[in-house]
């Protein structure tokens, strides 16, 4: 973060040089990252093991109330209670609340020993009632419910298409990859080969994509970021109660329900995260690169990327006393399926 933002600063129209080219919306180096970033760890899924998770009621009806319920109403709410002067940082925040996460949630479900099958089924569940849901809500969000209380209104145009394109880029071409590594490599070597060989080559190239995508959009918006410190903190507040609520809030959900630590901490950070490629699209396409409502967009991956790698660690640290129940045998299954590719979670944690 702190190498991205010094490059966009010091480094003159490095920014417009990266935004040259965009898919879908996105810088090209960014969607480059975030595709190598996916395909490994979606190429790890045991997708034979999906049924299990499609059946789990008390994983995906809790997962579907706290991303589309939950989230995009909490951030309305922080957004107009800590910004009530500020429009334009109002709306971009109220965006990427409803803008769910379907790409980064993967690299923190992995690193906190998440339940792998369930976080790609969650991300999957996403896309969908993201292309289903995304307009409706900004509608709701931005237009009826702020008339309704009598507070300013807002439009968004943004197309269905552009949606789905986002969607099946960030997700669909991840996804199908992975899928189709796991059934060419199983079919050729066996799944012996496939988790203890393959895997560990292709496994670190994830952590690459991460570092290499904070490192790019921290530059391509280094310059807007650093030259505007008191509008970033105002956008920072409802940001990181946001986080904190979701993710404390889920992951006690999850346990309240009855799930083991793997698939309460994927219900956890697929309801805590949120999808900034999207977001930023959507305000750019909408208000212009230089507005406010961007700006917001771009602050939203400054704060989520350090606070979701600090509720990794807290993840892994407080499973024993929050799951007291978990049993040993499901744990050190779910150690040997996370770890295929990372000798120790908290160092590569604290690498990202």
């Amino acid at each position: 973060m702190a190498a991205g933002l010094g490059l966009g600063r010091l480094v003159p129209g490095l920014g417009d040089a990266l935004a040259a080219v965009t898919v879908a919306g996105v810088s090209l180096p960014i969607a480059l990252g975030l595709l190598v970033m996916m395909y490994p760890v979606l190429a790890k899924v045991r997708y034979d093991r999906l049924g299990t998770v499609t059946r789990d009621r008390r994983l995906l009806l809790p997962s579907l109330f706290l991303n589309w319920v939950v989230g995009p109403a909490l951030m309305f709410a922080l957004a107009w209670l800590l910004l009530p002067d500020l429009p334009a940082y109002r709306t971009g925040l109220i965006v990427v609340g409803l803008a769910r996460c379907i790409a980064m949630v993967v690299i923190w479900n992995d690193l906190a020993r998440g339940h792998r099958e369930a976080a790609a089924v969650l991300v999957a569940l996403n896309s969908v009632f993201q292309v289903l849901a995304f307009s409706a809500l900004g509608w709701f969000y931005l237009q009826w419910l702020p008339g309704a209380l009598g507070l300013e209104r807002t439009g968004l145009d943004i197309s269905l298409w552009e949606i789905t394109r986002s969607v099946l880029l960030f997700l669909g071409v991840p996804l199908a990859a992975g899928y189709l590594t796991r059934r060419i490599g199983e079919r050729a070597k066996g799944r012996t080969w496939y988790e203890n060989r393959l895997v560990p080559r292709i496994g670190p190239f994830a952590l690459h994509g991460l570092l290499f995508t904070i490192v790019v959009l921290f530059a391509l918006q280094g310059d807007a970021i650093t030259s505007r410190p008191l509008d970033v903190a105002r956008i920072a507040l409802p940001l990181l109660g946001y986080f904190a609520l979701m993710w404390t809030g889920s992951m006690l959900l999850g346990r309240a329900v009855g799930l083991d630590y793997p698939r309460a901490t994927t219900l956890a950070f697929t309801a805590a995260g949120n999808n900034f490629e999207l977001a930023i699209a959507v305000a750019v396409a909408t208000f212009g690169a230089s507005s406010g409502q961007a700006l917001a967009g771009v602050v939203g991956p400054l704060i989520e990327v350090p606070v979701l790698i600090g509720l990794v660690h807290v993840s892994l640290s407080v499973r024993h006393r929050w799951f007291p129940g978990f049993p040993a045998g499901a744990e050190a299954e779910a150690e040997a399926v996370g770890a295929a590719s990372s000798p120790s979670p908290g160092k590569e944690a604290t690498r990202a």
